[in-house]
């Protein structure tokens, strides 16, 4: 009797039977009706999982603030020292939080209590958008590589997905959350033109080097909802990984809960009021030539409170096919050429097609 088998065939079941319900983790949280969470087998990790877990120590230290107020005073001692600590945040951790980024409060607020209002539906309207059919733009689902993880993640997410058609028509999104989302994602957008200017300044390029490249074109943005977790330290939030993007831009409620590997420590990423995470992705990685570092992450639940999140992936162009490549102004004989060119289609084709946890998406195109 092939025991492996066996439990390989009744996890199958369990995750067909979980996936059915369309009612995501927050279903199970409320079918428990105030009683007491019991956690299925198929989200809790692996034991050599948790074993390896309790040899990686966890540091103090914390990913760089960084103030942008007066980012628009181009030439000005201000714009450079913002400049210089972008630069030294990209290549020393892949992630920093802004602050003064010019998104008022109520704009992030209203995002992230239509993320809550949305998953707090009755689980029959939310069932409309239960898919896991990858040409659906607006769908929502428990984790994208549900059925091929060792263990699932604690999170339900509404997914946009713009890689391919970059026209978002705001009545495919859910009535609850559409106008906070509109909104929100056309602050985002000049934001996010002022980030590519400054990481292309910190490459020693001119400034609109990256916005030539289109890097910020195709987007998808992901509205996690990770409910109260009993067990936190059973089961992840998100499994640790690294973004196959150029850059992901971060909203998170007060919960808490991501982290970061810098020197092989885990370091917390203790949210600051009205801010937003940026981190450095695989492609962007890849295209400075290995200068700026897309780093392993991951996200831990709450065990009293729910945890709201939006990331916003930047992939470029992706329809039609654009050719990408580590950048030749930064190519010298002391910094040669470390990545193949590559196009974001087939990257994230790849990246969807294998374990959210499995080795970084740099090793297909690394030479």
């Amino acid at each position: 009797m092939d025991n492996s088998k066996d439990s390989q065939d009744n996890r199958i079941k369990q995750l067909k039977a979980f996936d059915a319900t369309k009612s995501g983790v927050k279903g199970l949280v409320d079918a428990a009706a105030g009683g007491a969470v019991d956690i299925p087998e198929i989200f809790i990790r692996p034991p050599d999982e948790l074993a390896e877990d309790l040899e990686v120590t966890r540091t103090s230290l914390r990913i760089p603030a960084i103030d942008l107020n007066g980012v628009d005073h181009k030439q000005s001692s201000t714009r450079e020292k913002i400049v210089e600590e972008i630069k030294q945040a990209s290549e020393r951790w892949g992630f920093f939080q802004v602050i003064n980024h010019g998104i008022p409060m109520k704009v992030l607020q209203d995002m992230l209590k239509g993320v809550s209002e949305f998953n707090d539906l009755d689980v029959e309207v939310k069932k409309e958008y239960y898919s896991r059919d990858p040409e659906r733009m607006v769908k929502f689902n428990t984790n994208y590589d549900f059925y091929m993880s060792r263990a699932a993640n604690w999170r339900d997410t509404l997914v946009i997905d713009m890689l391919n058609s970059y026209h978002l028509d705001p009545e495919d999104l859910p009535s609850v959350c559409r106008d906070a989302t509109i909104n929100y994602l056309n602050h985002l957008t000049k934001l996010v033109d002022i980030l590519f200017e400054l990481l292309s300044e910190a490459l020693g390029l001119e400034t609109n080097h990256l916005k030539q490249l289109e890097c910020e074109k195709g987007r998808t943005i992901a509205c996690h909802y990770y409910p109260a977790c009993p067990m936190p330290e059973q089961t992840l939030g998100v499994s640790k990984h690294t973004d196959a993007s150029f850059i992901t831009v971060l909203l998170q409620n007060q919960v808490g809960g991501l982290e970061v590997l810098h020197g092989n420590q885990w370091a917390q990423v203790e949210p600051i009021p009205c801010s937003l995470v940026v981190n450095i992705g695989d492609l962007l990685q890849i295209v400075s030539n290995d200068k700026f570092k897309s780093v392993i992450h991951r996200a831990f639940g709450n065990r009293s409170q729910a945890r709201t999140s939006v990331g916003c992936f930047y992939h470029g162009v992706a329809t039609p096919p654009k050719i990408y490549g580590p950048i030749k102004e930064i190519i010298t004989k002391e910094s040669p050429q470390m990545f193949r060119e590559f196009t974001v289609r087939d990257y994230m084709m790849k990246f969807y097609s294998r374990r959210l946890d499995e080795k970084s998406g740099l090793n297909y195109v690394r030479i």
